[in-house]
């Protein structure tokens, strides 16, 4: 574990619980979408799970006292605080680490961002499905879009079987991060978000996952508002393509997926990714119109 993160909620004892939740909050999350996030988790009709939130690094004062006093709100709430800002692979990879040591009952790591929306069944859906699918290693949902008010205004639907994600994947990152339930026998076998990575770490990590043989899956039911807000196209800047340009090379390696088409696509993502964010945000519709139109639910 870093040293940088401690703990700031008393030591509990950890029952018999399925799951843990892993949210990262940081400097500049909104205290109403936090809110927001965290409440959509304390109102989950599954309630074998602990709740773990990574302070990552100074946060909006009005952030940190809500969240300092959620301390003692609920059993299954545990809060840690980093001293600095180490990133989303990094405190994940701290939870993960914490988890196996101090909750080794739990069996699925589920994924959240501070500025998302988890519908009330999405773990009762996901952990039904995981428990009836035991080959299934990586499940993720399909997810609606929401703006800064809430309002519908897109959705993501992904392929829904292993092979079809394979196929997918060395084009597109085709399972929404936000969404995921991992086994934690993935991480029980040595397999980490990788910590030099600021963003894409999602991406690396399905390629490294899918050459290992662990399974993936996603289900049709949109159980996550992601919020999309007016910045979203701006902030995808020339690190963030480049790092995609190289997750799309590293899968397409890594799967021995070469071909010129998925050659052909990267090279056209990240020309596009570096041009204005009009024409971003036209290409980014496009996108995903298409893949809707190609990605097939029976």
């Amino acid at each position: 574990m870093q040293e940088n993160i401690s703990i700031v909620t008393p030591i509990r004892e950890t029952p018999d619980y399925e799951a843990v939740i892993g949210l990262s909050v940081y400097s500049g999350d909104n205290l109403t979408w936090v809110k927001q996030a965290i409440e959509s988790l304390f109102t989950q009709s599954n309630l074998k799970y602990i709740f773990c939130i990574v302070i990552d690094g100074p946060v909006k004062s009005e952030v940190n006292s809500y969240l300092v006093s959620l301390v003692n709100e609920d059993a299954r709430l545990n809060i840690f605080r980093g001293q600095y800002n180490v990133g989303l692979s990094r405190s994940m990879n701290f939870l993960v680490d914490w988890a196996l040591e101090n909750a080794p009952s739990a069996k699925y790591f589920f994924r959240m961002d501070a500025d998302d929306i988890s519908l009330e069944n999405r773990l009762e859906k996901q952990i039904s499905f995981l428990n009836a699918n035991p080959s299934i290693s990586v499940l993720g949902s399909g997810l609606t879009e929401i703006n800064e008010d809430g309002e519908k205004v897109g959705q993501r639907k992904l392929p829904l079987k292993h092979h079809e994600i394979m196929r997918f994947l060395p084009k597109r990152c085709s399972i929404n991060h936000p969404t995921v339930a991992i086994r934690f026998d993935v991480f029980r076998k040595g397999f980490r978000y990788r910590g030099d990575l600021k963003n894409t770490q999602d991406y690396f990590f399905w390629a490294d996952l899918a050459a290992a043989g662990f399974k993936f899956a996603n289900l049709p039911d949109k159980l996550l508002q992601f919020r999309r807000v007016n910045d979203f196209y701006k902030r995808r800047g020339y690190s963030k393509s480049l790092n995609e340009f190289k997750a799309r090379f590293y899968t397409m390696k890594v799967l021995n997926r070469y071909s010129i088409g998925n050659v052909v696509y990267a090279c056209s993502v990240l020309i596009l990714r570096l041009m204005p964010a009009k024409l971003v945000k036209l290409a980014y519709k496009l996108d995903r119109y298409l893949l809707n139109k190609r990605v097939k639910h029976e």
